[in-house]
């Protein structure tokens, strides 16, 4: 199964162009939407989710039209949105039942079944009885995934799924998800680089409502190789390389700025050239289009 997405725009009522023709093919697996806040991801989910409406465009998935068989859709779909509430004081399995019957599995034995199937799956079985409000955050997203995925959905998505969490956390997360991409479409929105560098076979980059760039990661990544330059500079002077280089990051190593630049040849100056990485090319392709928009305006 294929989801679709051709020429879909949103503006919301003050003006703000959330969506700008967006068009993308995602597959069966990981898929990594890549963008800053506010850059249209939460919106596009929403909208595939059949939680928003658009003004113009078309989602299919599969067979099924995601803007107008929303019934149906909701049928396969799971959705992990990027806040979402517990009550503090039920115990997961509790909970957990009580989602099942509402999502339609009536029958006893098989929702006895499927809750502690998914509790074992989302490793959350043998802390089953302990009340929502002591789990950590990582727990919780795990309770989550394991809510998303009571109705087998043909379609996951998952709206910035690992912020807060510390990194065994994140390695357990990462981890389900992978298992779960093997039959399943999972969409992974995030601004976190490494979320989508460790996950995903296929990506996009979305700023400002707008596709800058889609494809293979590793193929991405080897199209700027080569191009990453870097120097240690004094800070009096960032400005001026601002003016006069592509200046895509800027950090501190031992106290003193480090930055990178993009260049087709070797600028010299002081730079070194760098390995190529998923966070450059992200940091190019959000330079490009902001300093696109400021040429414009």
């Amino acid at each position: 199964m294929e989801l679709i997405i051709d020429d879909l725009s949103k503006t919301y009522s003050n003006g703000v162009k959330a969506l700008q023709n967006i068009s993308l093919e995602i597959p069966q697996g990981m898929f990594g939407l890549l963008g800053p806040n506010g850059a249209g991801k939460s919106t596009l989910m929403r909208t595939i989710a059949t939680l928003q409406e658009a003004d113009k465009g078309t989602i299919s998935l599969g067979d099924l039209n995601v803007l107008k068989q929303k019934k149906k859709v909701m049928q396969v779909l799971g959705y992990l949105p990027q806040q979402f509430g517990l009550y503090p004081k039920i115990p997961a399995m509790v909970l957990l039942n009580h989602l099942a019957v509402l999502k339609g599995i009536t029958n006893g034995s098989e929702r006895k079944e499927v809750v502690a199937s998914l509790l074992h799956k989302t490793n959350l079985y043998d802390v089953r009885k302990q009340n929502l409000g002591g789990y950590s955050g990582g727990m919780k997203q795990r309770f989550g995934i394991a809510q998303a995925l009571l109705n087998n959905p043909k379609l996951l998505i998952v709206d910035e799924p690992t912020a807060g969490l510390d990194p065994v956390e994140k390695n357990r997360f990462y981890n389900l998800l992978c298992e779960i991409g093997e039959n399943t479409v999972v969409i992974l929105s995030t601004h976190i680089v490494e979320d989508v560098k460790e996950l995903c076979t296929n990506m996009a980059v979305i700023n400002q409502g707008q596709v800058l760039l889609k494809g293979n990661p590793l193929k991405i990544i080897e199209d700027l190789e080569g191009k990453v330059y870097q120097k240690t500079i004094h800070k009096d002077d960032l400005e001026g390389y601002k003016l006069e280089y592509k200046v895509i990051s800027e950090k501190l190593f031992l106290g003193k700025p480090v930055i990178q630049i993009i260049s087709d040849s070797d600028p010299g100056d002081g730079f070194s050239s760098v390995k190529t990485d998923l966070e450059d090319v992200y940091l190019s392709q959000i330079y490009s289009a902001n300093n696109n928009l400021k040429s414009i305006s």
